[in-house]
C-alpha cells in the first residue's frame, strides 16, 4: 500500500492513495465538527440586525440605514478576502490550525459587540468576523477530501452537509427558544459554546489523517490528470484556462442571485401582514424548517450523485428555485409562505452538497481544488450582494409578486445556462491540464 509520508500505516489513519478506510473516530469527529461549526461559520447571521436594532437602537445610532451598511462592509470584506483563503488552504499543511483560528477570530469579535457601540468599531470587528468566516467552506472540504479521497468525496459531502444543516436548526432553535426568556444577548453566549464545542470535535481530527496532496486535488497516485509528476499545485492558469469552472461560476452567481434575497423579502412581507412581533418568529421557524428539510436532501444527493450524476440533480435546484419563487405570488397567507420556504430546503440542500463536489470534479489533478472553491463562492457572494438591492428596488417600485416572479426568472436562466452549457462532472476529465503543464513548462 503506498502510504502518504505524512500518515503512520501502522496507526488507524491511512492514505487514501493506498485505497485505506480511515478510522471511526475521525469521522465521527467530521460529523460533529460539521455540525458545531455550522453557526460559528456564519457569525451572527441575521442576528446582527435584531441586536443593533432592538437592543442598541436609536438612542445609540442604530436603525436599519447604519446596520445595513456594517452588514454590507462585512459582506464585501468576506468576498474580498474568498479567494485568498481558498490559497491559503491549498498552501498549508496545518489546516486544522487555520480552523481553529477562524473559529476564534468569529467568536471573539461577535463576543465583543455587546462591549462597543461606535459604528466604526462594530463594522471593523463584523468584518473580521466575515474575513475569517471565509476560511471554513474550503477548509472543511480540504480536510474532507484529504481524509476519504475523491472517490468518496460525493456521500461524504452530503453527510457533512447534513450535519451543518441540523446543526444550523439546532442552534436555531435552542436561540429562539432561550431569547425568549433571556433576550437576543443569550445568542453570544450560545456561539462561544458552540466554537468551544467546535474545536474539540476538530481534535478528533488528527493531523496525520488528513492527506495534504489530496486535500488540494492532486490525483490519487500524486500525479496530474496527464501523468506528469504532481507533487507541486499546478499554476494559476488551471482556473482561468477551465472553460467549464467559468461556466459554473456563472451559475453559481445566478443561483444566489435568485436565492438571497427570497427569504428576506418574506420576512419584509410578514411584517406587513402579520406585524414585526410576529413576523421574527416566523422567519426563525422559516430558518429551522428549511434547514430540517436540508438535512435528508443532502444526505440522499451525497449518495445517489455519483449514480443519478450531477447535471440532474442540479438541474432540479434550479427547477425548484424558479418554482418557488412563482409560488410566493400566490397569497400572502402566512402559512402559506412558510410552507412554500420549505422548498429552499431542497434547492439549497442540493446546491450545498453538490457545490464543493462538482469544484472537486472540475479541478481534479491541478491542485487548486480550494483556490478554486474560493473563487467560485466570491462569484457567488457577488451574486447573493445584488440580490437583495435588486429585490428592494423592485419592491419599492413594483410590487413583492414582481420581485419573486423576477427572481424566479433569474432562477430559470440558470436552469437553461445548466442544461445547454454545463456537462455532466461525474467522470469529468480536464481539456485544459496538457495546456496548463505546457505554460508551467514554459
Amino acid at each position: 500500500m503506498t502510504a502518504n509520508p505524512t500518515i503512520d500505516v501502522s496507526g488507524p489513519y491511512v492514505s487514501k492513495r493506498g485505497g485505506g478506510r480511515p478510522a471511526g473516530t475521525v469521522l465521527r469527529g467530521l460529523d460533529w465538527l460539521n455540525f458545531f461549526l455550522a453557526d460559528v461559520r456564519d457569525g451572527l447571521g441575521p442576528y446582527l440586525a435584531i441586536y443593533l436594532i432592538a437592543v442598541r437602537g436609536p438612542e445609540h445610532g442604530w436603525n436599519e440605514a447604519t446596520t445595513g451598511l456594517v452588514m454590507t462592509i462585512a459582506a464585501v470584506a468576506g468576498l474580498i478576502a474568498q479567494t485568498p483563503a481558498g490559497a491559503l488552504i491549498d498552501r498549508t499543511n496545518n489546516k486544522r490550525a487555520i480552523v481553529i483560528a477562524g473559529a476564534v477570530a468569529v467568536t471573539f469579535s461577535c463576543l465583543a459587540l455587546p462591549f462597543i457601540t461606535d459604528f466604526y468599531l462594530v463594522a471593523a470587528t463584523q468584518s473580521v468576523a466575515g474575513i475569517a468566516g471565509t476560511i471554513f467552506p474550503p477548509a472543511l472540504a480540504a480536510i474532507t477530501l484529504g481524509i476519504v479521497g475523491p472517490k468518496a468525496l460525493s456521500k461524504r459531502i452530503g453527510r457533512n452537509e447534513a450535519f451543518n444543516h441540523a446543526g444550523n436548526a439546532t442552534s436555531a432553535a435552542i436561540a429562539g427558544v432561550t431569547a425568549y426568556f433571556f433576550g437576543p444577548v443569550v445568542v453570544f453566549w450560545l456561539m462561544g459554546a458552540l466554537a468551544v464545542a467546535s474545536i474539540g470535535s476538530l481534535l478528533m481530527v488528527p493531523a496525520a489523517a488528513i492527506d495534504n496532496d489530496l486535500a488540494r486535488g492532486l490525483s490519487e497516485d500524486g500525479k496530474e490528470e496527464d501523468g506528469t509528476a504532481g507533487d507541486q499545485p499546478s499554476g494559476w492558469s488551471a482556473l482561468l484556462m477551465n472553460r467549464d469552472l467559468l461556466v459554473f461560476a456563472v451559475l453559481a452567481v445566478l443561483f444566489h442571485l435568485s436565492n438571497a434575497a427570497m427569504l428576506t423579502s418574506v420576512g419584509q412581507l410578514l411584517t406587513q401582514t402579520v406585524g414585526k412581533e410576529y413576523a421574527t418568529t416566523l422567519v426563525a421557524v422559516c430558518i429551522v424548517v428549511a434547514q430540517l428539510v436540508m438535512v435528508p436532501v443532502a444526505m440522499v444527493v451525497g449518495a445517489k450523485a455519483d449514480v443519478w450524476g450531477r447535471k440532474p440533480l442540479f438541474l432540479a435546484a434550479f427547477g425548484v428555485l424558479m418554482a418557488r419563487g412563482v409560488l410566493y405570488t400566490v397569497s400572502d397567507n402566512p402559512f402559506w409562505l412558510v410552507s412554500v420556504q420549505c422548498l429552499d430546503g431542497v434547492g439549497a440542500g442540493i446546491y450545498g452538497a453538490l457545490f464543493a463536489v462538482i469544484v472537486a470534479d472540475l479541478t481534479r489533478g491541478t491542485g487548486r481544488f480550494n483556490v478554486s472553491q474560493g473563487a467560485v463562492a466570491t462569484a457567488q457572494g457577488l451574486g447573493g450582494a445584488v440580490s437583495a438591492t435588486l429585490a428592494g428596488f423592485i419592491i419599492v417600485n413594483a410590487s413583492y409578486d414582481a420581485a419573486f416572479l423576477t427572481l424566479a426568472a433569474i432562477g430559470g436562466a440558470g436552469f437553461v445556462l445548466y442544461a445547454v452549457a454545463m456537462p455532466e462532472t461525474k467522470a469529468y476529465k480536464p481539456s485544459t491540464t496538457a495546456r496548463v503543464n505546457e505554460v508551467r513548462r514554459r
